[in-house]
């Protein structure tokens, strides 16, 4: 690019939402000048093509420290998550004009100054959309499956709650890779008949009509759980422990039950007893410590996107002044696999 200054829109933390959905007194958008030329060595501009919208960005806002997710973001920082962008300039040899890379720390901006130690070259012709690459969730449904869960046997029960959201979607179909039977709740009809029909799910409920999840769970685990994939927490879990097998294991993704709350107001589980009993293994885990992975992970799903042994569901939404909105929708339920803003 020919100009040296370019103006670049971004979004950034105003004030902390501590409970609640965060609205425009939390987060607000600028304008910003960046000089080209005056960029660090070993880092790039990135023109930003698309940004990831994550439920975990939710636990970054709080301004509480409470051990969830990664370190809150600053007050006036840019808020920031997994992105693919283009490379306009660039003070590294590896990278150059025109390359395209998935970044873990894109901004939600127009454009983005980043470390280009952290990125990742993606071939655009490779066949696989841009979007599919923003990998959080997929690495999340992989991990929760392939190294948490692991060894699976063929025939094992698996349960997925928020089983339509973006992990909760490759998450139920790499358990059918693996030849298990796969159950997910959610919170519509609508959602539980595209899970079965799109997605492989071999049943599914929806969890807003179950009064009672334990009574829910006697009928769609006869013979217990094995294996149990959560993103909710709460009540749901708390109903798991009750049908956990022996040596089950529970892989901690998300709680989003609880993430618009403060933590005294969350459900407890009063049943955790049962872990020591069935001799259960549940671990919590972040994608971020399984980085050094990505590049299997990558490799793997690209080749059951190409095959269509995995098939995702995206919604784009154009334009980065609707980050606050795609944000908000996440928490909805209407919302239905992963959620990108595509900025250019």
């Amino acid at each position: 690019m020919s100009a040296t200054v370019i103006e670049s829109r971004e979004w950034y933390m105003a004030a902390y939402a501590p409970e609640g959905i965060p609205t425009s007194d939390h987060l607000k958008i600028r304008c910003v000048s960046l000089a080209l030329d005056a960029i660090p060595e070993q880092h790039v501009v990135l023109e930003t093509l698309f940004v990831s919208v994550e439920p975990y960005l939710r636990g970054r806002m709080t301004g509480l420290e409470e051990g969830l997710y990664f370190a809150q973001f600053n007050l006036t920082e840019v808020v920031s998550a997994f992105g693919v962008g283009r490379v306009i300039m660039s003070k590294d040899s590896d990278y150059g004009e025109g390359d395209i890379v998935i970044c873990p720390s894109t901004s939600f901006a127009e454009y983005c100054v980043v470390s280009s130690q952290i990125l990742r070259k993606v071939e655009p012709n490779a066949g696989i959309p841009l979007p599919e690459y923003l990998g959080i969730p997929g690495l999340a449904a992989w991990v929760g499956i392939e190294v948490i869960a692991e060894p699976i046997k063929a025939g094992s029960n698996v349960f997925i709650s928020a089983a339509a959201s973006a992990v909760g979607i490759y998450a139920g179909q790499l358990a059918k890779l693996k030849g298990c039977r796969v159950v997910g709740s959610t919170g519509t009809d609508d959602k539980v008949k595209l899970i079965k029909e799109e997605f492989g799910y071999d049943d599914a409920f929806n969890y807003h009509k179950e009064k009672d999840f334990d009574a829910a769970l006697t009928r769609y685990f006869p013979n217990g759980i094995d294996i149990y994939l959560d993103n909710v927490g709460g009540k749901m879990l708390e109903a798991v422990l009750n049908h956990v097998n022996k040596h089950a294991k529970v892989s901690l993704c998300g709680m989003i039950s609880g993430y618009n709350k403060l933590w005294t107001e969350r459900e407890g589980v009063r049943n955790l007893l049962n872990l020591i009993g069935k001799q259960v293994k549940m671990q919590g885990y972040m994608v971020d410590s399984y980085f050094d992975r990505f590049g299997v992970f990558a490799k793997e799903m690209e080749s059951h996107l190409k095959e269509g042994k995995i098939v995702s569901k995206i919604k784009i939404v154009h334009g980065i002044e609707n980050f606050l909105e795609s944000l908000g929708s996440l928490f909805t339920s209407s919302n239905i696999g992963k959620v990108v803003i595509q900025v250019k």
